[in-house]
């Protein structure tokens, strides 16, 4: 059901986009809504294929393979890693999934891909550094649940059209005066504002649900629900005090937990996690 629920939401965000691109285009006649089409399509093509490799450019993340141990932060290796995932991904019976390390210091981590085939695991190298093994092995058994729960492909193709909005809110006021003659400049500021809201609200259309879900799932991969409750506590503590340095505030919905940018944008308005103390208190209640 779950994952029925998932693709419907996909395909609507899909169909919101291309008629939010011919609702901004339309300001600007035929001509931009042609314009809007094209563009459009292409969006929604780019956001179905490349969404995930977007995100793992934009946090700079970098593979780690099997037997790798030219990389050693805090008490593991990129080959530790790696082991951890496979053996938490055995237990979830899903594909092995690609494994990255993101040169950052705030804690966190993120799965991404449009299918279980085609996913990835990232975590931050401050999480490595500042999480103890239990507290891993939770987080991750977390990523994998929302690849099971293919919640994956729905984060990212959100994610890359809010920051699309948030691109088109931000800089449509220096194509005003291409606007065609007797088109009114009201309503184009308020399809702009529009946009922008836009952006945020999709964002936050990632239900709040998924996140309670992957808990529970990701607690049944591992085994236990302390290691992940310990975790949710640490890096939300984390997240109030070291900014994650990444270009596109509107991926924070991909995260584990939400960054603090260091920064304010209209897309913090939405939040796309439920509070940290009530997630843990679920896990906690769920204990057997």
């Amino acid at each position: 059901m779950t994952v029925f629920v998932n693709n419907v939401k996909t395909a609507a965000l899909l169909a919101g986009l291309m008629g939010l691109f011919l609702l901004v285009g339309s300001q600007w006649g035929t001509t931009g809504l042609v314009i809007a089409l094209l563009f459009g399509g292409v969006m929604n093509l780019v956001a179905f294929f490349f969404s995930d490799t977007i995100a793992l450019k934009a946090m700079r993340g970098k593979e780690v393979p099997e037997g790798d141990r030219s990389i050693t932060i805090g008490h593991m290796t990129g080959d530790d890693l790696y082991r951890m995932v496979d053996e938490l991904r055995r237990r979830a019976n899903l594909p092995m999934p690609k494994v990255y390390i993101c040169p950052h210091e705030a804690p966190n981590a993120f799965a991404t891909g449009r299918s279980p085939k085609k996913a990835a695991v990232a975590v931050t190298a401050g999480l490595m550094q500042m999480m103890t093994r239990d507290e891993i092995e939770g987080v991750i058994a977390h990523e994998l649940a929302h690849i099971k729960h293919r919640d994956t492909l729905i984060s990212c193709i959100a994610a890359t059209i809010a920051g699309v909005l948030a691109f088109l809110a931000q800089y449509s006021f220096f194509f005003m005066g291409g606007r065609r003659e007797g088109a009114n400049p009201l309503m184009m500021i308020a399809t702009v504002i529009f946009a922008a809201v836009g952006a945020a609200i999709i964002k936050s259309m990632i239900s709040r649900s998924r996140e309670y879900a992957a808990d529970a799932e990701g607690a049944a991969i591992a085994g236990s629900p302390v290691g992940l409750a310990n975790a949710l506590r640490r890096l939300d503590a984390a997240s109030k005090q070291i900014p994650l340095v990444q270009p596109n505030p509107a991926q924070n919905n991909l995260f584990i937990i939400e960054p603090f940018t260091g920064k304010k944008s209209i897309l913090d308005l939405f939040a796309t996690h439920p509070p940290t103390e009530a997630r843990i208190a679920m896990l906690m209640k769920n204990q057997v």
